[in-house]
This record gives structure tokens, C-alpha cells and sequence, in this order.
């Protein structure tokens, strides 16, 4: 092997970056462990609530260690947690590089949100009452039902079936006062659609942006939040987020823009100063009373000496206390800003300025005002506090409803600016509150969900005509955001959640424990076995196999890619999987030693050998995984990256690494039988005639198919909400519960609902269509009070609704997961799934007719595909109503089914690869003969592939998750079957189309060009 320096070289600078990697993930585990003992030994299990007030410490605790900063060098500096020697890293950094876990190993709610185009297309026509238009836009509902396409597209296609003469650009519809400068009476429709899609667009955009700040405001780490093409959804994640519902309504919410006048820091900052003040004096008197009360209490020894060490400490953290309880930083400069503070103060600050006892001090003018915190900068570890003058209706004067356009701009010195445009309406309250301001030298605040985002003066009098300016110490990033921010208020655009899903993190941390458990007895079933098959060999096997793990763990962290459960069934699936090329290297090995060749030629001969059949197999596989990340969402995309990494990973470990080991252990001298003495000569004599046993497998699968299909007819599928949409609870009980007695109790709640066990007799999955259509939170809310109304008499007794929902308490006992999937969404989980499996066996089908340039292998492949998938269907059509376990059909099912493609693809290529070699090696031989000696010469590899393969899974199925049950029992059928498929289905019938004619001579007369060339 060439190269072998190079080779060493970035095989050590691989594992030492993936180690590197890892360790952020270590250490990130390491501080959030610390914040969570630090919050159960600050709050002890006495405190009322106290379960909500550890989360709240815990999250007050990683905050601080964002925003706080020491001193170096006479400068502040954020805190460093994380020294590595040749570099110091923040808690920030820490996060940033460590592995993201998904919202089923740490709980969390995922969901989807639809922007509502509809909103917004009444918004941008005023509100129009025009009948063809409101038409249009109930008609365009309608086909959304069946459409794979946008709302507004719908909108367009609906307007166009029932328009006759009316048209976009109608002053009734579009054309009106808003729009006048962008859409003319005299514009054809496709011109007004134009510029309908751009400003829908924006709209999005705008949403987006106020959700991704609100999120970030929400304290969770690792938030995902992105657009969905332009459908108008948007994908929110918060692994770690515990108030679910909370999060539900900072998501749904419409954004609420408003314009306030703010006073000015002297006319406010007198009533900090006393509030401070009082507090203080509330502290002295305290500090008294406890003073008072020590005194009668004898000191000992001990206690004495450690208050001398520790009385420093003490002194110098109190006195802070004492002299500035709301922890002021400086006073504003006569400006909106009344004074700064520590952002991490900022809820102890608002809570003691709106205790109504402190209010009491403000002058009668000032009762109304509402004191609001700027925008947070990111890495900045203080807040400005503003004072905004407020009325006893909380109105404001002014509401973003009035904007009609906002965007980035440059002022007259070329800095970034911020210009809008308002209404006829909001021209003129507009025009009169910057009259105010600037005869008064006053400020108005840009305030979005409570949040100060700017606060301009008027230097230039009185704004007419609704066309403003707004400039300052912008970036050009701060620019751009507040003109989405501006825009984001002009329109109501409601959105819903049409999918969510909730998973409580105890049931999270179960998931790892289990799914590490499982890892680790596969590992090392698969570790003993290839010593145990291939002596020394199967150690440096090994040694490679376990580098191959390092760098999955570290790409997935380089990459910031998020580990699901599912994904780790996919690294698991890697380890049975991985050991596939080495298995094909030493058989062929094993092969050239058999004709008496020297061991360092066997050695060379063996890898160049099966370098072919390892590259096609892989690429294969690789290609349904790669389908799978297209199309799959969440987690399953989480399945398939894990694949597609642990694929790339194997194939450079076991041609490279493992020829590097092997070639180091040969040239100094050492022997390698590639076998031990129970395994040398195992299948050595092995000559099954496979082509005449072909028609009692013809038959053996045709009445397993006719059977499946039966079935299928018959009884069907249990699909999954995924797939037809509704809510899914899974609920725990503290004892055993029988499944019908709940059901009944569901079915008289809800009308109709599915009651299954999972995992113990004390678990259950419930599923209801209740309420299916409607997305809001009020649906979402009654169905959960419906479902714990109906279980509460099989819950403890006392166990309150609160308490049933936060089913991952210390009692672990109510709700653990809930998900919900419109059927809007289901229709296109399912057409994406059905594309998906259609796409990768198209996909499969040209790359074998690429590679073997004859349709028989491709026909072969695919005929062979098509039984192993309608088997496993079949099988889960006739057992998911009696298995103790999910047997839904899910989006997990449909990863299922694409990884048994891609495993039974693997087999066979094999077997096409051996046979495209012996064709052109044994050219005398009949054509019967040469299949025949392929798939016996393979049957080594075939069953060493997978009997490890399924020993892993089996592993999984019974130490794993019980949410992935249904997904491995699928790739375990998927195994057995694909094995049998491989030999007795994909290379008979390629024989049988081959053999007809002179296709069999053609065939090889075809590779032996090939080779020629």
C-alpha cells in the first residue's frame, strides 16, 4: 500500500480532532451536572413547587456562567470553565462545540408551526370584503386537503377557476391605499402574483425572525429553528426545554409591535434610587433581628475558625448586597435608558420595581408606567432598563398594524438605518407623537413582545407622511433585524402548531441509558466474534472498528449534528454493519491462501480484490441513506446522517487502517491464518446447488407474498398519527393497568381512541383523532383534561393535573410523551414516504445497471427488493394486533423499510460482484455452474455479515428503547429476509432472464470487454 505515512498521518490528526470534539461534549455534561446539584442543594424538596424551582435555578445557574465576567488584565473577560492547556474556552464555546442531543434523549418539544397565508393575504387586501376574493381564499382551504403544494399557490389556482372579470389589482383587493406604490390599477394578474409572493415572503420572514429572537430569550440550549421550503411552516426544536407550555404560547402567539414614548432617566431614576434604598434598609433591619439572634447562641471552636477563613468571602459578597441590593452598573445619561444592570438580576430587578408595595412611591402622573428591558446583546452580561409611559388600558398609541413596509436603509453618513412607511391612519397619530417628542426633546421606543429594540429621538420636528427614518449605532445585522421586526408587526399572521411533539426528560434519560446498554453488549458481542472467527486478524479488525466509533462520535460533533435515538440505532446498525468489509477482505484473503500464495501477496491480492464487491455494497447503501436524509424529518433525518458518517467512516477504517495493522504485524515477521482452529476450513467444501433449489423458493416466496398481500387487503396497516394524523399520549401508571378497562373510559371521553402497552404493563400509548382538525392550544388543552379526567381514578390518589402533565417529576408517573400530527401533515408525511421508497429503488436500479451494464442485475435487485419489503409489510399486517409492542407504521417504519433495502442490496451486489468475476476468470464454465460457484464462494461472508448484523439488533430489541422496537423488529425481518432474497431470489432471476437466448454468452463477453479495457 502506498501512502502509508500520509495515511498514518491523518489517521492520528482524525481520531486526535474527533477526541478533541468529544471532550466539549464531556465537559458540557460535566458543568449542567454541576447545575443541577447546586440547584437541588440551594432548594430542598420542602419548598412548595419546588421541582419548577430547581429547573428555574439550574437554568439561572448556566446563564450566569454565559454572561458574567471577570477581570484580567484590567479587562472584563467572559469566565473560562474549560482549560485544554494551549487554549481556555467559555461556557459559550463549551456549547457551541459540544454534541447537540435530540429531543428524545433530553427531552423537549419539537414542533412544526404554520404561518397562516391566509392572514396574510387578508391583510395585505385590507381586510376586503370582495365575495370572489374570500372565495378564492376558502376554496384554496379546501385543496390544501389533497395538495402537495403552497396555501398561496392554492390561493392563485382558486382565483383563477372563479375570477370572470375581476381582477388582483382591483382598489378592492390589492390595489388599495397599502400597496399603491407597488401594484397599479392597470397590472395584469401574473404581475400582481409576483409581487403577492414577494411580500408573503417577506412576511415569513419576518415571523421567522421574531420567533428565532423569542427563542432566544427562552434560556434553552442548542435551539433549532428553521424554514421549511415555502410552505410557510417553520421547524422549532428545544431539546431541554421544560415548560412545554410555556413554549407553546410564546410560539403561537401573534407578534404584538408597538410604539410607546418613554420617559427620560432623570425623570425615573429617582424611584430606582429609592427602591434600592428601601431595600436596603429592609436588609439592615434583617441583618439585625439574626445579628440579635446569634448573640444568645454559644460559638464553638470550630465554628469560629472557619468564620475567621471564610469571613473575607463573606464581607466582600454582603456588602455588595448592602450598599446595592438591585445590583445597579451605572445611571443613563439623560437619555431613554434609566440605568444598567446585570442581566442576570433582571427578573429579581423587575419584580422588586412592580412589587405594588415599592409603586406606591412613584408620583401619581407616573402610576402607568411599564418598565421594559432593552434588547440583549449577545456575549453582553448587562441589560438597559427602560421606562416606557403606559395608560390604564395598557394600549399603546400606536401598533405595527399601521406599517406597510420597512426596510434596511443608509443614512445620510452612510450608516445603516432603518426606513418605514405607515398608513393613512398611523401617518397621522405618527406625525402627532413625533411632534411631541421633538418639541419635548423626548424618545419613542420601537418595542416588540416587551422588548426594547430601539428608542430614537426626533431631531428634525414633526414626521409627516408616514415615511420615517430610523438611524443610530446600528451594525448592518442590527439593521436588517429591526426592519424584519418593523415588518413582522404590520400583519396579524397566526400560526398553528400542526405537529408537536413533547417528550419529558426522564423518559430522555431512560432513552440513553438503554440505548448505551445496547450499544455497548453489541459492541462487544461484535469485538469476540471476529477475534473468535479470525484470530489475530479480527483483533486489528477490532482496533479499527473501535476507531470507526471515535470517529462517528466526532464527526457528528464537528459537524453540530444532533443524536437522536434513532440515531443511535444507526451508529449500532454501523458496528453490525461496519465489520461487512472486513469480512469481505479476509474471506478473499482466506481465498489466495488457499492457492498457496505467500501471505504478504494473499494480504495484497485479497484487499485489491474486494475493494470492488466493498465499494458497490457501500455505495448502495449509501444511496438509500442518502434518500432518507432528503426526505426524512427529525429524528429519522438523525438516523440517516448517523448511517451515511458511519458508511463513509468504515469504509476508510477497514481499507486503510486495518491494511495498515495487518502489513505492520506481516513485515516483521508475523503469521496470519485470517481464521482459528474452530474456523479454519469452516465452509471451505461447501457446493450447494442454489439454482435447482430456485423453484421451491419461486414458491416458498410466492405464498409468502400472496399471504403479505392478503393481509394487507384485508386486515391493513396500523398506521401512526404520522400518517393519519391525531394525538398520541404515552402515559406511565405506578402499578399494572388493564388495557380495555382504560379504553373504555377513552371511548367514552373521546368517541373512539387506541389504548396499546409499551414496554411494561404499567405503560400506555393512546391515540385519539379527537378534535383532529383543530390545531390551536385550546384543542391541545381540552383533549389533555379529557385524557386526565379519564385516568385519574388509576393514578395515585392526590395526584393533581399539574402534576399528571409533568410526568417526568421525581414520581415519574402521568404523562411522559405527547405528539400531535394534523392530517394536513400526515397527507404529506405519507406521499414523501411513498416517494422516498419509490425513489431509492429507481435510484438502485440505474446505479447496478450502471455498474453491471446488463438490466437482468437490475431486475434481479430490484424483483428482489420488492419481496423483502412486501414481506415485512406483510408480516407487520398480520402481527402488530397481538405483539407486545408498537407495530405502528410511522415515519421510523419508513426508515425501517429504506435501511432493509439498503442492507438487502448490499447482499446481493455482493453476489453480482462475484459472479461479474467468475464470468470473466472460468470462461469454459457453464453459466449455471458459474452463479452456483459465486454464491457458495460468498456464503461465508453472507452468513458472517449477518449473524453479527442480527445478534446487534437483537441487542437493541431487547435492551433498547421501547419506542424503537417496532423499527428494529422491522430491520430484523428485513435481515433474515434480505439474506434469503439475495441467494434464492435477486440471483435466480437474474439467471433465468440471462440464460433465455444468447443473453448468458453476451453477459460474458461484455465483462470480459470491460476488463479489457
Amino acid at each position: 500500500m502506498q501512502n502509508k505515512g500520509l495515511i498514518k498521518l491523518f489517521a492520528f490528526l482524525f481520531g486526535l480532532v474527533s477526541i478533541y470534539q468529544l471532550s466539549f461534549t464531556f465537559k458540557a455534561n460535566q458543568i449542567e451536572e454541576d447545575a443541577k446539584l447546586a440547584a437541588i442543594e440551594r432548594i430542598p424538596e420542602t419548598e412548595e413547587n419546588y421541582q419548577d424551582k430547581r429547573n428555574e435555578a439550574e437554568i439561572r445557574y448556566l446563564d450566569s456562567l454565559k454572561t458574567s465576567k471577570v477581570e484580567v488584565d484590567g479587562n472584563l473577560v467572559p469566565i473560562k470553565v474549560y482549560d485544554l492547556g494551549v487554549a481556555d474556552y467559555t461556557y459559550t464555546d463549551v456549547q457551541n462545540n459540544a454534541m447537540n442531543l435530540g429531543l428524545d434523549l433530553k427531552g423537549g418539544i419539537n414542533v412544526i408551526l404554520q404561518i397562516s397565508v391566509k392572514d396574510i393575504l387578508k391583510g395585505l387586501a385590507s381586510n376586503s370584503k370582495d365575495p370572489v376574493f374570500n372565495k378564492a381564499l376558502d376554496d384554496a382551504e379546501e385543496l390544501q386537503k389533497d395538495a402537495q403544494e403552497s396555501y398561496l399557490q392554492s390561493f392563485f389556482r382558486a382565483w383563477d377557476a372563479i375570477k370572470g372579470d375581476t381582477k388582483l389589482a382591483s382598489p378592492d383587493i390589492f390595489a388599495n391605499r397599502s400597496l399603491s406604490e407597488e401594484i397599479k390599477f392597470d397590472m395584469s394578474d401574473d404581475e400582481v402574483k409576483s409581487i403577492i409572493e414577494t411580500k408573503i415572503d417577506e412576511s415569513i420572514v419576518s415571523a421567522f425572525e421574531v420567533l428565532r429572537k423569542r427563542i432566544d430569550k427562552f434560556g434553552v440550549t442548542s435551539p433549532n429553528i428553521q424554514r421549511l421550503g415555502n410552505s410557510g411552516r417553520i421547524l422549532l426544536e428545544l431539546p431541554g426545554a421544560k415548560d412545554i407550555e410555556r413554549v407553546k404560547d410564546l410560539v403561537t402567539k401573534t407578534a404584538q409591535l408597538q410604539f410607546w414614548e418613554t420617559y427620560k432617566t432623570e425623570e425615573v431614576l429617582p424611584y430606582v434610587l429609592q427602591v434600592n434604598q428601601a431595600l436596603v434598609e429592609a436588609n439592615e433591619a434583617k441583618e439585625k433581628a439574626s445579628e440579635e439572634e446569634e448573640a444568645q447562641i454559644e460559638q464553638d471552636t470550630t465554628s469560629s475558625v472557619i468564620d475567621d477563613l471564610t469571613g473575607q468571602i463573606e464581607s466582600d459578597s454582603t456588602d455588595i448586597e448592602k450598599i446595592n441590593p438591585l445590583g445597579i452598573q451605572s445611571y443613563g445619561n439623560g437619555g431613554p435608558v434609566v440605568g444598567v444592570f446585570l442581566a442576570k438580576d433582571r427578573e429579581k430587578v423587575m419584580a422588586q420595581l412592580n412589587d405594588a408595595k415599592n409603586r406606591s412611591l412613584l408620583p401619581a402622573e407616573m402610576r402607568y408606567v411599564k418598565f421594559v428591558w432593552g434588547i440583549q446583546q449577545e456575549e453582553s452580561e448587562y441589560s438597559e432598563l427602560y421606562a416606557i409611559k403606559g395608560n390604564r388600558d395598557g394600549v399603546p398609541q400606536l401598533s405595527g398594524a399601521v406599517i406597510t413596509d420597512a426596510r434596511q436603509d443608509y443614512d445620510q453618513l452612510s450608516r445603516p438605518a432603518v426606513s418605514m412607511q405607515m398608513n393613512a391612519k398611523g401617518a397621522k397619530i405618527w406625525e402627532a407623537m413625533t411632534k411631541q417628542a421633538f418639541e419635548t426633546q423626548g424618545y419613542i421606543a420601537i418595542v416588540l413582545d416587551d422588548i426594547v429594540y430601539s428608542a430614537p429621538s426626533v431631531s428634525n420636528g414633526p414626521i409627516s407622511g408616514g415615511n420615517s427614518q430610523i438611524s443610530g449605532a446600528f451594525s448592518l445585522t442590527e439593521a436588517i433585524d429591526l426592519a424584519n421586526v418593523l415588518r413582522a408587526g404590520k400583519l396579524p399572521a397566526s400560526a398553528e402548531i400542526v405537529q408537536a411533539e413533547e417528550v419529558g426528560p426522564s423518559l430522555g434519560q431512560e432513552a440513553i441509558d438503554s440505548g448505551m446498554k445496547s450499544f455497548l453488549i453489541a459492541l462487544a458481542f461484535v469485538v469476540l466474534w471476529m477475534v473468535f472467527y479470525y484470530g489475530k486478524a479480527g483483533i486489528f479488525a477490532d482496533i479499527a472498528l473501535l476507531l470507526n466509533i471515535l470517529l462517528i462520535f466526532g464527526v457528528l460533533a464537528s459537524l453540530g449534528a444532533v443524536l437522536t435515538l434513532p440515531g443511535i440505532a444507526g451508529i449500532v446498525l454501523t458496528i453490525g454493519i461496519s465489520v461487512d468489509a472486513n469480512v469481505l477482505i479476509f474471506e478473499r484473503i482466506r481465498e489466495e491462501l488457499a492457492k498457496g500464495k505467500p501471505q504478504k501477496e494473499s494480504i495484497k491480492d485479497g484487499f485489491a480484490n474486494a475493494l470492488s464487491s466493498i465499494l458497490d455494497a457501500n455505495i448502495t447503501t449509501g444511496l438509500t441513506a442518502l434518500i432518507l436524509f432528503v426526505f426524512g424529518t427529525g429524528p429519522i433525518k438523525g438516523f440517516a446522517t448517523t448511517l451515511i458518517i458511519g458508511i463513509l467512516t468504515s469504509l476508510f477504517t477497514a481499507i486503510f487502517i486495518t491494511r495498515l495493522l495487518i502489513d505492520w504485524w506481516a513485515n516483521r515477521g508475523g503469521k496470519l491464518d485470517f481464521a482459528t482452529a474452530m474456523t479454519k476450513g469452516l465452509f471451505k467444501n461447501v457446493n450447494i446447488n442454489f439454482l435447482r433449489k430456485r423453484k421451491i423458493a419461486y414458491v416458498i416466496s410466492g405464498v409468502l407474498i400472496i399471504t403479505s398481500l392478503g393481509s394487507l387487503f384485508t386486515v391493513g396497516l396500523d398506521q401512526g398519527i404520522d400518517f393519519v394524523g391525531g394525538r398520541t399520549y404515552l402515559v406511565r401508571f405506578a402499578q399494572e393497568v388493564s388495557v380495555e378497562e382504560v379504553k373504555s373510559d377513552l371511548n367514552d371521553a373521546f368517541g373512539s381512541a387506541e389504548v396499546k402497552t409499551i414496554g411494561g404493563a404499567n405503560q400506555l400509548k393512546i391515540s385519539t383523532k379527537y378534535r383532529v382538525e383543530d390545531n390551536s392550544t385550546e384543542a391541545d388543552e381540552e383533549v389533555q383534561a379529557k385524557l386526565f379526567e379519564a385516568l385519574v381514578k388509576y393514578l395515585p390518589d392526590g395526584i393533581s393535573y399539574e402534576e399528571f402533565l409533568d410526568g417526568s417529576g421525581d414520581k415519574k408517573i402521568g404523562k411522559m410523551f405527547s405528539s400531535k400530527v394534523s392530517p394536513t401533515i400526515a397527507d404529506d408525511i405519507k406521499k414523501s414516504s411513498v416517494w422516498a421508497i419509490l425513489g431509492s429503488l429507481v435510484v438502485v436500479f440505474l446505479y447496478i445497471l450502471f455498474r453491471f451494464k446488463r438490466w437482468q442485475f437490475s431486475l434481479g435487485a430490484v424483483a428482489a427488493v420488492f419481496h423483502d419489503v412486501l414481506i415485512v409489510l406483510g408480516i407487520f399486517s398480520l402481527a402488530w394486533q397481538f405483539m407486545p409492542f408498537s407495530m405502528e407504521i410511522d415515519q421510523a417504519f419508513i426508515a425501517a423499510i429504506l435501511t432493509v433495502i439498503g442492507y438487502s442490496l448490499n447482499d446481493t451486489v455482493v453476489v453480482f460482484d462475484r459472479i461479474r468475476e467468475f464470468l470473466n476468470e472460468h470462461t469454459s464454465w457453464e453459466f449455471g455452474k458459474t452463479i452456483n460457484a459465486s454464491l457458495n464462494s460468498t456464503l461465508s461472508r453472507t452468513l458472517n455479515t449477518s449473524v453479527t448484523t442480527l445478534v446487534v439488533l437483537l441487542a437493541m430489541f431487547t435492551f433498547g428503547a421501547d419506542s424503537l422496537r417496532g423499527l428494529l423488529f422491522a430491520l430484523i425481518v428485513g435481515v433474515i429476509v434480505g439474506t434469503y432474497s439475495s441467494m434464492f431470489i435477486a440471483t435466480p432471476l437474474m439467471y433465468d432472464t440471462a440464460k433465455k437466448g444468447d443473453a448468458a454468452e453476451s453477459l460474458k463477453k461484455k465483462v470480459k470487454e470491460e476488463d479489457e479495457e
